[in-house]
């Protein structure tokens, strides 16, 4: 069954902690740098100072910041692997940027080529196919079909999906992505996704077809990405 809809947003302070956790990534802070004062960066935010001061008790406690009594909030390090988009490696242009969702359809299918992909021994077995928007802060700027076994539950609403899938999945599932393979290429992007994003028919963006395996060494996702160049780009940092 089709169903349309909109993704659960994930909490304010959490949306701001990934944002932040992001700038930081994208080398906008720097460790040892002095965070700006929590009523400037709030207001810059356009959030309350309550909702910052959350978000970065998140962060220290994540071992991200460092608070020094009578000086600021201090970068301590490099961000590793805590993030909930840890995984999600689209930023803007100029770095960083907090990742949404917007859900458009979930439907039940029957895909041999995809569950070829999941590894499935029955390549005519029904997988749920979750269809999205993605943004980076307000930017629309990609998007994506995603693939499950439908094992994983009998009903999928997209009012009742996270924003964060790889939340959803941990939370409800059972399970959680441990590690990702991703292939990158340009490609005719197909015409659900040219017309969702405002572009021509037929025009080529770049794909990224994703394969996740889950804490049991499973494979659990497959997705395929498409986002315009001309709004965000790839990126992958190690340390």
């Amino acid at each position: 069954m089709l169903k349309d809809g909109k993704s659960k947003k994930l909490p304010l302070y959490i949306q701001i902690g990934e944002l932040l956790h992001r700038e930081i990534a994208a080398g906008h802070w720097q460790p040892g740098e002095r965070l700006p004062i929590e009523s400037q960066l709030a207001t810059s935010l356009n959030v309350a100072v309550g909702t910052l001061r959350k978000a970065l008790a998140k962060l220290e406690s994540d071992g991200l910041l460092e608070r020094r009594q009578g000086s600021g909030t201090y970068v301590k390090r490099a961000p590793t692997g805590t993030a909930i988009y840890q995984f999600f490696h689209l930023e803007l242009l100029g770095g960083g940027g907090v990742p949404r969702a917007d859900t458009l359809a979930v439907s039940m299918r029957q895909e041999p080529e995809v569950a070829q992909q999941l590894e499935m021994d029955y390549l005519e077995a029904k997988l749920w196919s979750i269809r999205r928007k993605r943004y980076l802060n307000t930017q629309l700027v990609a998007a994506e079909e995603i693939w499950i076994d439908h094992r994983h539950s009998d009903s999928l609403v997209a009012e009742d999906l996270h924003e964060s899938l790889y939340m959803h999945y941990r939370e409800v599932f059972g399970f959680w992505i441990g590690r990702v393979e991703d292939r990158i290429d340009c490609v005719q992007a197909p015409d659900w996704v040219t017309e969702q994003l405002g572009l021509p028919s037929g025009t080529t963006l770049v794909r990224v077809e994703r394969k996740g395996w889950s804490n049991n060494n499973q494979v659990e996702e497959f997705s395929r990405t498409w986002f315009d160049p001309q709004k965000c780009r790839y990126f992958a940092r190690w340390s």
